[in-house]
């Protein structure tokens, strides 16, 4: 004992010292969560893991104990030895030594349990602010939430206890071994004392009061597995494997029922038997399942599985809001002319030219400006601009300090702590050099009119990932000006206080960084700010949430912020398939809104029907902010997120057919059409555009993507999320005839490929060094019809900048090759088709690719010595080209122009 008395204190000590790290953490933790107002999250979801912990651990510790000493009390005082062969007696622990070990022992397994148990917090969260979902299963009726909020911890409970009681008997079972009160040889009979007896049946008895408890819970599990056909309980599982889980039950009883026999009595035989029953029903539920599936289903496979696929496919489109889909049908024989080009000028004014990464190197080259500025990615969005809605591009300048010249922990912490500014731009417009057009530029910035920046600092972004200390004696880098540096000092909220001594011992310790508690330049104003990178953020605030992979950036009410879309998962929605095998239910519920300067974080509640985000709502109380409360600046840039309509159309491509006979056979299944890129075929991604929807009166900012038949070219079919308005997250579907052919994108890109005058020209440019890079194809619809849009980017050798050379159009049998897009429309609408007049005031460094406003009726329907004098504008503007071209050794534009020409001259010729 005095030895156990001085190992203690040194046991504490060790055990201080290596939990320190991870006290330091807590605290930090609860200092920032503090900072940023979500703290009581923070000490939600800390109370739920202690109180989780204490329980598992004490139950768990508690039960070990009664057990172990149920068992040692069959063991006499006396120490047990054994003389060896050399006369020397051995002393094998007594009592009170082996009682000691084994609760040593058991104590380490409860401390697991109950660190396991505290890893479960989210389960018993959800489980105890549980809202009914209203949607039941079609076979057992329970309602939705008990699948996603009760069942886990139902199946968590059932395998914890099951764990418990099996350690509990090998533990007992071998102490009683040890102690001799039970005997077993090779051909004997089994001998054990009455105590033994009784606690060792005891707890076979109690292991299959659980497995009746799974039998019971299996019967749910069968509605969230996959089978051959569909996802969910199919015939076999409903007929066969449930009605054989509820005889597994009755077989569990009867086995603990068997078991109690035992207990109270001399026989040997009931566990035995037992188990031999549990096996039987097993096997037997399994092998009769296997007998329904091949004899019954098999043969009328279609009729007697219609119902269950009729329920997956009723499932799947509930549980990724599929079943609110619009469906309209589009003739698929429109033909346009002019006038439909003119009245969809909003559409085609903002059809993206420029593509994701090409503009992402183009500004990386002309606005980082220095080498610690990064563009991490590109966003796109809307604006209003002269009054007109414009889609635009846009990427924030952050500031990367391993890219710093001089990496010191000075610069690093105190001097260059934020990036600055943005750059935006339209996604339809180049300079005459082939490079973007941009509304905000520079440093510092400059815009044009309707767009303000009155804090261009940022703090928080995709990059800023390490902490840094403002507030300080040492000047803040703002942005460079000339030779010279602009410095400023942050005035805002964000970051926790460095108030004391202790608290930069503190953040000193856990970053690792003794400067901090050294430092002069660091005083009681100074404030440590961390968690930066907004991912990081928005994960740490919300553990719960899975989140989308592209944040973007808003610039409102001169300030920018971040937006950042979170959802609201379950891979347990009845007889929903699964993506990825992860996750059948999903819901776009929160939106977060970072302001980039001082880091204030806002959760944005944004489907309040959905159960999951209520049960979260309930969880953390004051978590979620209503929608309505987002300020209006900001809500005006809510855009659908592009995760969740990648697997709504994802799913949707089968999903769409609702008749069981038609889903059996896959005999309308669509698919995404891959592009051919690199010799790599890829799927089409979704894209955001602004349009006007068939139908509607005004143009909107809407994401889609088109679907072709499964392995079949032509287009089938294109997908739409709406973002504005009312019309927020509302999808439509427009189909064409399946009668009809449509061309899709694999057919339009290899008829780009084979065209006689394009590909000499991509072959001449790669010939003579340039890197050749191809844009999206993108699908625009007008009016009942479609016209492909493809830019074409050329990097000169040795160059780094990506110029937007050409714009490939194509419509029905038509493919045209053009500097702009405007010029490639009136190449196959006539020039009239774009209506837009130059500017009253070009600039000398400034063209636009767009067609512009649509043209008065007179216009649209010219008289005919007006249509003779059009034609003959337009035949003169292709000899200029053609002579141009000439002259710069171009000869497939040059062979280009001549057959328009003449195209041009036999129009004329025509009464």
């Amino acid at each position: 004992m005095p030895q156990l008395g001085r190992f203690v204190p040194l046991a504490l000590i060790a055990l201080l010292v290596l939990a320190a790290p991870q006290l330091v953490r807590y605290y930090t933790d609860w200092l920032w969560f503090g900072e940023v107002g979500f703290r009581q999250v923070f000490g939600t979801i800390l109370r739920t893991q202690s109180l989780l912990f204490l329980f598992g651990f004490v139950g768990a510790l508690i039960w070990f104990a009664i057990n172990v000493r149920i068992a040692v009390a069959t063991m006499g005082d006396r120490r047990p030895s054994f003389v060896t062969r050399e006369g020397l007696e051995v002393q094998l622990p007594g009592r009170e030594q082996i009682q000691r070990l084994a609760l040593a022992g058991m104590t380490v397994v409860a401390l697991l349990i109950g660190l396991y148990a505290a890893n479960q917090w989210n389960t018993w969260l959800v489980f105890r602010h549980a809202a009914p979902f209203g949607q039941s299963d079609p076979v057992l009726g329970y309602d939705v939430g008990f699948y996603v909020f009760a069942l886990p911890l139902w199946q968590l409970l059932r395998g914890v206890c099951q764990v418990l009681v099996v350690l509990a008997g090998l533990v007992a079972g071998g102490l009683y071994l040890l102690s001799g009160s039970l005997a077993s040889g090779f051909g004997t009979r089994l001998s054990m004392t009455r105590a033994v007896r009784l606690h060792l049946s005891g707890l076979v008895g109690v292991f299959f009061v659980l497995l009746a408890i799974g039998a019971w819970l299996r019967r749910a599990e069968h509605l969230l597995e996959p089978t051959a056909l569909i996802f969910g309980g199919s015939y076999a599982d409903v007929m066969g494997r449930m009605p054989a889980s509820l005889v597994l039950v009755a077989a569990c009883v009867a086995g603990a029922a068997l078991a109690v026999l035992q207990a109270t009595s001399t026989r040997n035989w009931p566990i035995p038997l037992a188990v031999g029953l549990y096996v039987a029903v097993s096997v037997g539920g399994e092998v009769y399942s296997t007998v329904v599936q091949r004899f019954v289903v098999a043969p009328n496979e279609q009729t007697r599985e219609a119902p269950y696929i009729q329920y997956n496919i009723d499932a799947t489109r509930r549980a990724f809001a599929l079943d609110s889909v619009e469906e309209s049908e589009l003739s698929g024989d429109a033909l346009l002319t002019a006038a439909d080009i003119s009245r969809n000028a909003e559409t085609l004014e903002n059809v993206r030219l420029w593509d994701h990464q090409p503009l992402l190197e183009t500004f990386g080259q002309i606005q980082e400006i220095r080498t610690y500025y990064e563009f991490a990615s590109v966003d796109n969005d809307r604006y209003r601009v002269d009054g007109k809605l414009r889609q635009v591009m846009l990427s924030a300048r952050e500031l990367n300090s391993a890219s710093l010249p001089n990496r010191t922990w000075v610069n690093e912490r105190l001097t260059f702590t934020h990036g600055y500014g943005m750059t935006l731009g339209p996604v339809n417009e180049v300079t005459s050099e082939g490079l973007p057009v941009l509304f905000v530029r520079d440093l510092p910035p400059v815009t044009t009119p309707g767009f303000t920046i009155d804090e261009p600092s940022l703090y928080f972004g995709e990059i800023s990932s390490d902490y840094v200390i403002v507030k300080t004696r040492t000047r803040e880098f703002h942005y460079p000006r000339g030779d010279d540096n602009v410095f400023k000092e942050y005035d805002g909220k964000g970051g926790v206080p460095l108030s004391s001594l202790w608290r930069k011992l503190l953040f000193a310790f856990r970053f690792g960084a003794y400067q901090i508690v050294l430092s002069d330049d660091i005083g009681p104003e100074s404030r440590v700010v961390f968690n930066r990178n907004i991912g990081v953020r928005v994960r740490a605030l919300a553990p719960f949430l899975d989140f989308d992979r592209d944040p973007y950036l808003v610039l409102a009410e001169g300030r920018l912020f971040w937006v950042y879309d979170a959802y609201t998962t379950s891979g347990r929605y009845p007889y929903s398939t699964p993506v990825n095998n992860r996750v059948n239910y999903v819901r776009n519920s929160v939106k977060f809104v970072i302001d980039a300067y001082d880091g204030t974080t806002t959760a944005y509640l944004a489907d309040s029907r959905d159960p999951i985000a209520a049960a979260y709502a309930r969880a953390f109380p004051g978590l979620f902010a209503p929608m309505d409360q987002m300020p209006p600046a900001i809500r005006e840039h809510v855009r659908y997120p592009e995760d969740i309509f990648g697997l709504q159309a994802r799913m949707y491509a089968t999903y769409h057919m609702t008749q069981p006979a038609v889903f059996y056979n896959r005999e309308d299944q669509w698919e995404v059409p891959a592009i051919d890129e690199g010799g790599e075929a890829r799927p089409m991604q979704p894209y955001y555009t602004i349009m006007r929807l068939p139908g509607e009166k005004e143009a909107e900012f809407i994401q889609m993507l088109p679907y072709t038949p499964r392995r079949r070219d032509n287009l089938a079919a294109w997908l739409v999320a709406r973002s504005d308005g009312e019309h927020y997250g509302k999808l439509r579907v427009f189909e064409f005839p399946k009668q009809k052919l449509v061309f899709g994108p694999r057919q339009v890109v290899a008829r780009i490929a084979q065209d006689q005058t394009i590909s000499p020209q991509i072959t001449l440019w790669n010939q003579q060094g340039s890197q050749v890079i191809w844009g999206t194809l993108m699908v625009i619809p007008v009016e009942e019809s479609l016209i492909y849009v493809r830019p074409l980017y050329l990097k000169a050798s040795g160059g780094r900048i990506p110029e937007l050379t050409r714009v490939i159009v194509a419509y029905q049998n038509q493919i045209v090759m053009e500097d702009t897009l405007e010029a490639g429309l009136a190449r196959i609408f006539g020039d009239r088709a774009g209506g837009a007049p130059a500017p009253s005031q070009p600039t000398q460094t400034q063209t636009t690719a767009t067609p512009g406003a649509a043209p008065s009726a007179a216009a649209a329907a010219p008289s005919a010595p007006a249509a003779i004098g059009t034609l003959a504008a337009e035949a003169r503007a292709h000899y200029d080209r053609a002579i141009a071209a000439q002259k710069a050794g171009d000869w497939a534009k040059y062979g280009e122009e001549i057959r328009a020409l003449g195209e041009a001259l036999e129009r004329m010729r025509r009464p």
